[in-house]
């Protein structure tokens, strides 16, 4: 039902709902505020390891701050957090998008990006960590990633010049080869986890998802250099039939994906190896994805 009504009700519908549920948010995380009900640096510790992220892990987040409760501190102990919690030997990441709805409408409206200077739409935590010191961000005009840690470098350097962003040279794929972690801190398949697209890069994917056009984007570097980039971006029509929600059980039987709570958020961590793998191993077999959930 809610898969039904998401894709067919009235985009003014949708937004009015949004805006109501995030008031009624917004109410509880005063009462809690009030009430000194807080989410501590600890509570969070203590649940980032009892979900399994553990010291020398690279974990790259998809964060809903609203939905851990009250956190003392907000975003600032959130990523510190996880940064201890990963340790010295770790790395952090976040996706650092910069478009609020589709990447084309957004590239057709807004050719430009600025590494420095571009913010990202995906919500108060990776805007913070954004700016925070010591933090690399791929130099990709529509799918960035900002990473701080050991291999920080090593994940954000190559995604400049890609054609589509999540193929061997991204981010993404880079967390699959280095065996690294997903979590997903009170989001959903369906809402955040772009490391799905990681399958579309990885085969002959046989659907339309990018669209035809190629946008040529002007970017500028962190020395303000001015160049010129080529990319796609996907098919907003095709987009539209994704339920990546539907993919979860076949993850949890596959051993790719553990539950769990962060502060008051429900919560997933990932194998981002493994579930390509199944991707991968269920798109030749069944043609199972996130556009086909049932298979083709």
């Amino acid at each position: 039902m809610k898969q039904f009504v998401l894709k067919f009700a009235p985009q003014f519908i949708l937004e009015f709902g949004k805006k109501l549920k995030k008031n009624y948010r917004r109410k509880q995380l005063s009462k809690q505020q009030q009430s000194n009900s807080w989410v501590t640096k600890q509570k969070l510790i203590n649940d980032l390891k009892k979900i399994g992220v553990k010291k020398g892990d690279s974990v790259l987040v998809h964060s809903s701050l609203s939905k851990m409760g009250f956190v003392e501190g907000g975003a600032e102990t959130v990523i510190d957090a996880l940064l201890e919690t990963v340790g010295k030997n770790g790395t952090l990441l976040f996706p650092t998008f910069s478009a609020k709805g589709r990447n084309k409408t957004y590239l057709e409206e807004y050719p430009f990006f600025d590494i420095k200077k571009s913010p990202s739409q995906m919500g108060i935590i990776t805007e913070y960590f954004r700016k925070s010191d010591n933090v690399y961000r791929s130099f990709h005009p529509t799918d960035s990633v900002c990473a701080k840690g050991k291999l920080a470098e090593y994940y954000t350097n190559s995604h400049f010049g890609q054609l589509t962003p999540y193929n061997e040279n991204s981010p993404f794929r880079k967390l699959c080869k280095m065996k690294g972690k997903i979590l997903m801190l009170g989001t959903t398949l369906n809402g955040a986890c772009t490391n799905l697209h990681t399958l579309e890069d990885a085969v002959d994917f046989k659907y339309p998802v990018y669209d035809a056009k190629v946008f040529e984007v002007e970017m500028t570097d962190e020395k303000g250099n001015k160049l010129v980039m080529q990319t796609k971006v996907h098919n907003p029509q095709f987009s539209a039939k994704r339920n990546c929600d539907a993919l979860k059980p076949m993850f949890e039987r596959e051993g790719v994906l553990s539950n769990g709570m962060i502060g008051e958020a429900k919560s997933m961590l990932i194998d981002a190896n493994k579930m390509l793998e199944v991707m991968i191993k269920n798109y030749y077999e069944k043609g199972i994805t996130m556009y086909t959930p049932l298979g083709s």
